[in-house]
C-alpha cells in the first residue's frame, strides 16, 4: 500500500509503472467506492500504460480531514498527488464524482491533463433537494439504511442478485464508506456546477455511460458530451452506473481505443 500526506490529509494510492514512453492513466472513483472498483479494467492495461489509482478523501483508506469537503478539495488533492510524483500530461479516467474531479482538474490545472475519459458523470449531477435528503437520511440512519436504493441505480437487475458474491461485496464497500467522507462528498457534488468550465475545455474527451445507468443516465452523459467541444460519446450495453464492474472488458477496450487515437499510436 502507498500513502502520502497531501493538503493536510493522508491519501491512499497505488502506482503501477510502465515504460517511460507510455502514457499514464489516472483512475478517479465514484461516490461510496474505493479504487478497487477498477481492478478488472486495470489488469487488462498493466504494462501498456502507467497506472495511478487513488482513494479520494473520505473514502477507502484516505483521511477525510477536518471540516466540510468541497469539490476544490478533491480537485486539489488529485493535483497534489500528480505534483507529488512530478507527473504531467496524464489521461484522467473519472467515474461519477470522479468525472467531476477530472473536469475540474482539466479546468484548473490544464498543465496536468492530456485527455479525459468521463464515465457515467455530468457537468452537474442531481439537485440540491436530492443531495440534502440523502445527507439527512445518512446522518439519521447510516448508509446501510438507504443502500438498496443506491444499489438499484448502480447495477442492472441481473447483477443485483443475492447469489452474486461480487454484488454483496460491493454492497459492503458502499456501506462501509466512512459516513463523513460520503456525506461530505455529497455536499461537494451538490454545490458543483461545471457547465461553464466544461464548455470551455480544450482537451480530447470521450464520455462513456452504461446504457442502464440509473444515477447519471445516458441523457445526462450525452448532454455533457455535447457541452464539451469535440467530445465523443459511447454507451456500454448491459451496464449500470459502474461499467468498470459489470463490463470491464468492454470499458478497457474503449479506453485503449481512445488512448490509441490521441496521436495515432497511444504514445
Amino acid at each position: 500500500m502507498q500513502f502520502a500526506r497531501l493538503n493536510g490529509v493522508v491519501i491512499h494510492h497505488q502506482v503501477i509503472g510502465a515504460a517511460p514512453d507510455r502514457p499514464t492513466i489516472v483512475f478517479a472513483n465514484s461516490l461510496g467506492t474505493d479504487f478497487r472498483i477498477w481492478r478488472d479494467v486495470i489488469v487488462r492495461m498493466v504494462g501498456e500504460f502507467g497506472i495511478l489509482m487513488y482513494d479520494k478523501r473520505g473514502h477507502g483508506l484516505s483521511e477525510a480531514g477536518d471540516g466540510p469537503i468541497t469539490m476544490d478539495d478533491h480537485i486539489d488533492d488529485l493535483a497534489a498527488l500528480l505534483d507529488h510524483f512530478e507527473t504531467k500530461d496524464v489521461i484522467v479516467c473519472g467515474l461519477s464524482v470522479g468525472g467531476l474531479i477530472a473536469q475540474g482538474l482539466a479546468a484548473k490545472r490544464p498543465d496536468l491533463v492530456r485527455a479525459l475519459i468521463l464515465c457515467d458523470t455530468g457537468h452537474k449531477i442531481g439537485t440540491e433537494d436530492m443531495w440534502n435528503a440523502r445527507i439527512a437520511a445518512i446522518e439519521e440512519q447510516g448508509i446501510a439504511a438507504i443502500s438498496d436504493s443506491i444499489l438499484e441505480r448502480w447495477f442492472t437487475p441481473d447483477y443485483r442478485s443475492a447469489d452474486n458474491a461480487d454484488f454483496i461485496g460491493y454492497r459492503l464497500m458502499l456501506e462501509r464508506t466512512p459516513a463523513a467522507g460520503y456525506t461530505g462528498t455529497c455536499a461537494a457534488i451538490r454545490d458543483t456546477d461545471f457547465t461553464d468550465q466544461s464548455a470551455a475545455l480544450d482537451v480530447p474527451t470521450i464520455c462513456v455511460v452504461g446504457d442502464q445507468d440509473g444515477s447519471t443516465p445516458p441523457s445526462l452523459v450525452g448532454e455533457l458530451a455535447r457541452l464539451i467541444p469535440g467530445a465523443m460519446y459511447q454507451e456500454i450495453p448491459n451496464a449500470g452506473h459502474l461499467p468498470c464492474i459489470e463490463e470491464p472488458v468492454v470499458l478497457a477496450d474503449v479506453i485503449k481505443s481512445f488512448v490509441g487515437q490521441l496521436d495515432g499510436t497511444g504514445r
